[in-house]
């Protein structure tokens, strides 16, 4: 192994993914891993859940259900949480007596053990293809396309957010072609069938990079909860009116490349000022600068990127799966030691202390109205 470890398997502590859907090897159920401080065996076999050499547990947040737990939990084992999504997928997750139930999370937030905040960018050269000429987004215009596009199918989440748009319709053309709010059938029946939420399929790339703008409104309101929205556009060279991680601009290339909803007092502020931008292509370019060469000054962005440690669509990293399974087999290896340590030392050097996941490794405020106030709200919304 490349990391010298020279123990057999039937030495090396067990991780076992129970949620073995995302289970990162195939084929097998088992696989050694050789890790930077050490290796591990890895499996989805529940056979080996209370067996002496399973160290750790992984679940995937979407799946977990506390009714479905693997109680009594094992005083030698640490439970480790991998939870890309926002907490609409399991509101438990989001509140302390959940995420407590955890030793280390991957999860959105910044805070988490092993953060996956940038996991929809594939890297800086992501956000620097090119853009569509102004020219040609005009020239869309006079053809009677909107300024702004909403591509939506997952509707009414925590976020308000079609809500939002609805009323924002009132005062600017708005061209929405998913199943929320759909007003514009899209250009053929191939992308009818086939484009989704997340698709990056050409021909339909091609289709949305000629609009100026796009909504970006994540479906829940969470500090560094941003995703394919918000990315897709920059890197396609449209604009993305954004609402959803309120630390959004701690992640942007430079200080003028999104617009922010919650910036605007209400839907016909903003209405507005995209109005002012369409007609004045001069300053509507200045949310583009950062594609040109040495545009992208955020050095906390371009040092994120740097330190991950894995890749998205790159071959040539490991993807989070794999490197957050290592992340633990280095921790439990490190662990297992300490209480050698520990025990060889008869109590003289410290136990080591068991580490338990926090608020702010998932946690969401309670969502509020997409505008006005709840009192505001009709019975059905």
């Amino acid at each position: 192994p490349g990391n010298n470890d020279t123990r057999s398997n039937k030495a090396l502590p067990i991780l076992l993914w129970w949620s073995g859907s995302l289970f990162p090897h195939f084929p097998g159920d088992t696989e050694r891993i050789d890790c930077p401080r050490g290796s591990c065996l890895v499996t989805r076999s529940r056979r080996v859940a209370r067996h002496r050499r399973t160290k750790a547990l992984i679940f995937y947040g979407t799946d977990f259900r506390a009714y479905e737990a693997p109680l009594p939990r094992l005083s030698h084992q640490t439970w480790a949480l991998f939870h890309e999504e926002s907490p609409m997928n399991n509101y438990v997750l989001s509140h302390p007596p959940g995420i407590q139930l955890f030793n280390y999370t991957a999860t959105f937030r910044r805070e988490s053990d092993y953060p996956l905040t940038l996991q929809w960018l594939p890297g800086v050269g992501y956000l620097r293809g090119p853009a569509v000429p102004l020219a040609e987004k005009d020239a869309w215009r006079r053809k009677g396309y909107a300024p702004v596009l909403y591509m939506q199918s997952h509707c009414d989440v925590p976020s308000d957010r079609d809500r939002y748009v609805r009323e924002l319709m009132k005062y600017i053309q708005v061209d929405s072609y998913g199943k929320c709010l759909h007003n514009r059938e899209l250009p053929s029946e191939r992308l009818r069938d086939t484009s989704t939420a997340t698709t990056e399929d050409s021909e339909f790339m091609t289709f949305i990079a000629r609009y100026k703008f796009h909504l970006a409104l994540e479906n829940a309101i969470c500090d560094d909860y941003m995703t394919e929205k918000l990315w897709r556009p920059m890197h396609l060279g449209a604009v993305p009116v954004y609402r959803g991680s309120p630390a959004v601009r701690d992640w942007m290339p430079n200080n003028l490349s999104i617009i922010l909803i919650d910036d605007f007092d209400s839907p016909q502020e903003l209405a507005k000022y995209l109005d002012f931008l369409d007609k004045n292509g001069e300053e509507y370019m200045k949310y583009l600068e950062y594609k040109n060469l040495g545009g992208i000054k955020n050095q906390f962005l371009l040092e994120s990127l740097e330190r991950r440690e894995w890749g998205v669509n790159d071959m040539t990293l490991p993807n989070y799966l794999n490197g957050f399974e290592c992340f633990i087999c280095d921790r439990e290896n490190t662990r297992v030691k300490e209480e050698q340590e520990h025990k060889k030392s008869h109590g003289k050097i410290p136990a080591p202390r068991p580490r338990i996941a926090q608020f702010k490794h998932m946690g969401c405020p309670v969502p509020t109205p997409g505008f006005g106030n709840v009192e505001d709200l009709s019975g059905g919304d």
